[in-house]
């Protein structure tokens, strides 16, 4: 399968001109597609839905969107009737084949003073794929401040190793006449991808949290760098240009779908973000 996690900067490219068309054409050909900073009625976007335009550019594919940002933006018609709208700033999910359930998940968040600080999310959903579900996150971290990201990075490694003992977001064997057949019940997995802009470069203590070996006792197993496992140099790969290039997107992988991995590269020719799109190959 083909993945890629692209941080779209609200759909506005390097010539600084909105162009969700121009961000749906730096994706296509993708099986899985995760997206950050994906914008519904921002002003500065045009007020448009973003996740709207997105899933009408994808007719084919299922869609999850979980954002962290979520203001005000209603309106009142001359008859004095609210017209309900949300400004909101998140993570978009996109996959070929069925997302079997989904669940949002905020991440803490610090106050900054007079530096900006927006609330963080991470979407996951759980992917029908040839080789079992998966669950696979489209995941934003903040942008300020480090010892933020360590506690958001904490706060998603907590996800994962709970998600053996939660189960999946409907569990039971009895009693489900009234929520779903056996059949609709999602499965919970240990395998998982974590693909976004985190916001941290490979010598960050954030960085190293992900891919720290796992306690004994927990039974998911942890996380290891794909473009690493791709067997690409550890510093190149850089998806944010500016100020001289960094790497900080990434698809994480569990170590039990280690060996699934088979390329991963950086489109260094995409335009519609000031981020550069992580395309993953792999076995799912």
């Amino acid at each position: 399968m083909r993945v890629v996690t692209y941080n779209i900067q609200f759909g506005r490219g390097k010539d600084e001109c909105f162009d969700i068309e121009r961000i749906a054409s730096e994706t296509r050909g993708a099986d899985i597609i995760a997206m950050q900073e994906v914008e519904r009625f921002g002003e500065r976007s045009g007020a448009v839905d973003q996740v709207a335009e997105l899933v009408n550019l994808f007719p084919t594919y299922h869609c999850v969107y979980g954002p962290g940002l979520d203001l005000d933006a209603s309106t009142i018609d001359e008859a004095g009737h609210v017209q309900n709208r949300r400004w909101q700033f998140g993570n978009l999910l996109m996959s070929r084949t069925p997302i079997l359930s989904s669940r949002n998940h905020p991440l803490p968040k610090l106050d900054l003073g007079e530096q900006l600080s927006i609330q963080r999310s991470a979407i996951e959903g759980v992917v029908d794929c040839s080789c079992g579900p998966v669950r696979i996150y489209s995941v934003h971290l903040g942008h300020q401040s480090g010892t933020e990201r360590e506690h958001q990075v904490a706060r998603l490694l907590q996800v994962h190793h709970q998600a053996g003992t939660e189960g999946g977001v409907l569990s039971g064997g009895r009693d489900l006449s009234d929520w779903a057949s056996q059949a609709l019940v999602p499965p919970a997995t240990a395998d998982a991808i974590l693909l976004g802009d985190f916001n941290a470069e490979p010598d960050s203590r954030e960085y190293a949290m992900i891919v720290a070996a796992p306690a004994d006792d927990n039974p998911l197993g942890g996380f290891v760098d794909a473009w690493r496992i791709a067997g690409d140099d550890a510093d190149d790969g850089i998806t944010d240009p500016s100020d001289g290039g960094a790497r900080i997107d990434y698809a994480f992988v569990t170590t039990t779908l280690a060996d699934r991995v088979r390329r991963a590269h950086v489109d260094q020719h995409a335009v519609g973000s000031d981020h550069q799109p992580l395309w993953l190959e792999i076995d799912l």
